[in-house]
């Protein structure tokens, strides 16, 4: 089935998305307030003929693009995310969808091991897709069949939806221990601690305590805590180096959002804490790491 898509944002995922669908399916494009792509010359009236939007966006704008298409959306089109962020109110991408979409519209995300670059030449993705509406993944499976992108159906939103947001405030420890030559046996403690922690969060949020073990949780953590190429990886390695002076990301952000909004206990969770308290006061770095290897020293229950 060929589908209508409006593709929102045209950066590296807006490309990456371009090239996954573009030769199956009808594929428009709006980027920066203008239509790159497509038969009509507003967001708009675009929208009133697109089957799927799909949005390739920073979190940022999600509530505010989300209000102004509302309107125009069609009984059976699906809006879709690949937002892997918090706003400026500390909302998830799902959490703007629901508030402006729900009991409306359909919506969606899309999560999972995705790099851009990867997808673009013509290497496999894998994502989690969980939906609003179970039976709109009729429109994920003709959306991505025949594409490099392998797209399961999953449930827990919010559980996903969080687990991919936190997963880069963890994957910024990796990058430490990388550049501190912690070893690997540190990287298995940081993967398994993660996780542990991911899945005490995502419970607090109501979700399940598996969901973190999904390609949203588990599988997106390694490919973006263990890549060369991950910029979360990088910032680690960076402010292991003391090079603090460009120290910016998602996950910077997700940190700034989570303590500004207090969007739960996350001084309950010592590895998110030692996260929070390199990237606040590099300086002390490595005071902040002996802390918490003496704290791991001095715990006698495993977590898991």
């Amino acid at each position: 089935m060929i589908l209508r898509i409006l593709i929102l944002g045209y950066g590296e995922m807006g490309h990456a998305m371009e090239s996954l669908l573009a030769d199956r399916h009808d594929v428009r494009i709006w980027n920066m307030g203008k239509v790159v792509k497509g038969s009509h010359d507003t967001l708009e009236a675009e929208v009133a003929e697109a089957q799927v939007v799909l949005f390739c966006l920073p979190v940022t704008p999600h509530f505010e693009i989300a209000q102004r298409i509302k309107t125009h959306l069609t009984a059976s089109s699906v809006c879709l995310t690949i937002a892997k962020g918090l706003d400026e109110s500390g909302r998830t991408a799902a959490q703007a969808f629901e508030s402006v979409l729900g009991g409306k519209h359909h919506y969606g995300v899309i999560y999972g091991p995705m790099i851009s670059e990867e997808l673009r030449a013509g290497k496999l993705g894998f994502a989690d897709a969980v939906l609003s509406d179970a039976a709109d993944f009729e429109v994920i499976r003709s959306l991505f069949r025949g594409s490099a992108l392998v797209c399961q159906q999953a449930s827990d939103l919010h559980g996903r939806s969080w687990s991919v947001i936190l997963k880069n405030v963890y994957a910024i420890l990796f990058g430490m221990a990388d550049e501190l030559g912690l070893g690997d046996n540190m990287r298995g403690h940081l993967v398994a601690a993660t996780i542990a922690e991911l899945s005490g969060i995502v419970q607090a949020f109501g979700g399940q305590a598996h969901t973190p073990y999904s390609y949203a949780g588990l599988g997106d953590l390694i490919t973006t805590a263990t890549s060369e190429d991950s910029h979360h990886h990088e910032l680690g390695r960076k402010l292991a180096r003391g090079e603090w002076d460009d120290i910016s990301g998602e996950g910077v952000h997700t940190l700034r959002m989570v303590e500004q909004f207090n969007v739960f206990d996350w001084r309950a969770y010592p590895l998110f804490t030692l996260s929070h308290d390199i990237v606040t006061a590099p300086q002390h770095l490595r005071e902040r790491l002996d802390e918490y290897l003496q704290f791991l020293r001095g715990t006698e229950s495993c977590p898991i």
